[in-house]
């Protein structure tokens, strides 16, 4: 038996696909299915497929937009609010009682 018992003897194996780098297969289909989208006439042929099968050509585009928008952006309406207060009242109290 070896003193490296429970330990990785075999260097990097099993850490996986560095982050960022591409996935080899997917890059292969993916070349593979555009190249066959070119000959079939690109942009063109895409339009003829979502006019005759809306709902596939929905499925593809849910597919490939991304799933998360990123969005910067200010309301202006009006003052954001900088104060928050908690005022107990007499619940038999009318409106006019209760007005600051």
């Amino acid at each position: 038996m070896s003193d490296k018992i429970g330990q990785n003897t075999r260097g990097r194996a099993g850490l996986g696909r560095p982050a960022g780098s591409p996935n080899k297969i997917n890059a292969g289909v993916k070349s593979m299915i555009l190249g066959a989208l070119d000959d079939l006439g690109g942009q063109a042929w895409l339009m003829e497929q979502a006019k005759a099968d809306p709902r596939a050509f929905m499925s593809l585009l849910g597919r490939i937009l991304p799933s998360e928008i990123s969005l910067d952006a200010t309301v202006t309406a009006h003052e954001p609010i900088t104060e928050i207060r908690r005022t107990i009242i007499d619940p038999r109290a009318t409106i006019e009682e209760v007005k600051p």
